[in-house]
């Protein structure tokens, strides 16, 4: 085989492996996309229940595991901790799945944008529901 035909295939090789990448990384962003449906309603009854001053409301948001884990005192000192009055903004980063659950990135941001606090949100679907299982500052 000459040179020229060598360079040929392995450049048709590489066509159809990246295709077959793209392919992957489309039907996993699809994935992602259908299974977090529901998501942003409950980022936003979260953080809407806690400028209305209904902790407990956002508490129940949680799942029974993190209540288990995280007593509504730690919740409270936790949520104080954050000082959330600061903020204003909300970003969403890129959702990420690990184990049956949807781990994504909210950066909050000052009005003025010069302060952000990222915090990391980890949802597990229950039954029908999504609930908040982990949240972590970053």
């Amino acid at each position: 085989m000459d040179g020229a035909l060598l360079k040929e295939i392995g450049t048709k090789s590489l066509l159809v492996g990246a295709a077959g990448l793209l392919v992957f990384w489309t039907v996993n962003a699809l994935k992602l996309v259908i299974s977090a449906r529901g998501i942003n309603p409950l980022v936003k009854k979260f953080f809407n229940q806690i400028a209305e001053g209904r902790i407990d409301a956002a508490y129940l948001l949680t799942s029974k595991n993190y209540r288990q884990h995280v007593s509504r005192q730690d919740f409270l000192k936790f949520l104080a901790g954050l000082q959330l009055n600061k903020y204003r903004n909300l970003k969403s980063g890129r959702p990420r799945i690990e184990d049956k659950q949807i781990i994504l990135t909210l950066k909050l941001k000052s009005e003025d944008k010069q302060n952000e606090l990222p915090l990391d949100f980890t949802f597990r679907k229950i039954e029908e529901n999504w609930r908040i299982d982990r949240i972590v500052k970053v």
